[in-house]
């Protein structure tokens, strides 16, 4: 199986200064490390206080992406220097395609605002930058980007194995209908490539992909800490004709290339070396554009899930779990050499 990278590009930068020439084209475990610890040291004293949290500590574990009350430091309280700092964490993690989606649903918020929206609400600045643990070295640590319709998260361990589950990207709304920015998309090649796979699939095979006639109101994980693989799945690989299994791996490169190359790379190798003729592809809802629907893609060790439901089917939750890696729980394993769920 050959998984092709997409590009994607997105409009605004809303995290600090001119956008650089060009973003590195590899990740490394130590350019990671270096980033977070320059972005503890631009901050004082008692912002590190909000920020920095003990690997140990349940907040890790206690994500969202909802509008809601949130732990760590927002970029509202965040000078110039340190949004530039925390920008370069972000790049530190993410392709350019992934942080530029990053920042466009950023930038949603003001057209949530110019929408109508409360300001105090639909606010750009209100999304949140943490560090759990210390960064470099051989210890575990990790860090979390969060805020509305956001919530990415790394775990680091050995000095070089990186986790990037849970990772969450929404929009809303996913068409913006009118005002300054009509007709921008943060989110458009996940919903148009599905549609377009399933679209494509005879009356024998469309039967095999649609779990339910109406679409669930949001993904069915939700902001679970941890998750099993869901049922019914939906069509194999094995059914898919060869056109149909290439949408089906644009389809999954799309949520792939978000990451840093390297950490994209190593993922589209672990699911190489699993039997990819066990990727399902499950459909709910209308296939009608602007009508609610659902999906998912599921593997032996992971989970995509996408739903276009809220507010006229103009909002969408896209989310890849991983079933025993999410919050590095496998690295955490292998690491500490005790059961996951113990850290």
């Amino acid at each position: 199986m050959r998984l092709v990278r997409i590009a994607v590009l997105s409009p605004l930068l809303l995290l600090a200064g001119p956008r650089p020439a060009a973003m590195a084209d590899l990740y490394s475990p130590e350019e990671l490390a270096r980033a977070a610890t320059g972005f503890l040291e631009s901050l004082t004293p008692e912002q590190r206080a909000r920020a920095v949290f003990a690997f140990e500590d349940a907040e890790r574990l206690n994500w969202h992406f909802v509008p809601r009350e949130r732990r760590g430091l927002p970029l509202k309280e965040m000078t110039g220097e340190q949004r530039a700092a925390a920008r370069t964490l972000l790049e530190a993690g993410l392709s350019e395609a992934g942080y530029q989606k990053a920042n466009t649903i950023i930038e949603l918020e003001l057209v949530l605002r110019e929408l109508g929206g409360d300001p105090q609400v639909r606010d750009p600045e209100l999304y949140y930058f943490s560090i759990f643990g210390e960064p470099g070295g051989a210890a575990a640590w990790g860090w979390r980007t969060e805020g509305h319709h956001l919530s990415l998260n790394f775990t680091i361990a050995d000095g070089g194995l990186v986790a990037t589950a849970p990772a969450f990207y929404g929009a809303n709304p996913a068409r913006v209908p009118r005002g300054s920015r009509e007709g921008l998309r943060a989110l458009a090649a996940e919903e148009d490539l599905a549609r377009e796979l399933v679209m494509s699939l005879d009356s024998a095979q469309r039967a095999g992909a649609t779990i339910a006639a109406e679409a669930p109101r949001d993904i069915i994980t939700g902001n679970a800490a941890g998750i099993e693989p869901l049922t019914p799945t939906g069509i194999p690989v094995e059914r898919l004709g060869e056109q149909q299994s290439a949408l089906l791996v644009r389809l999954i490169d799309e949520y792939l290339s978000r990451m840093a190359p390297d950490l994209a790379a190593a993922r589209r190798a672990k699911l190489e070396s699993t039997d990819f003729e066990q990727v399902t592809f499950a459909w709910a809802g209308s296939v009608t554009v602007g009508e609610p629907h659902y999906y998912r893609i599921q593997g032996p060790t992971f989970l995509i899930e996408y739903d276009n439901t809220q507010n006229d089917a103009n909002h969408i939750h896209s989310v890849w779990r991983d079933f025993e890696g999410d919050f590095g729980r496998d690295l955490l394993r292998d690491h500490y050499g005790e059961a996951p769920h113990s850290h």
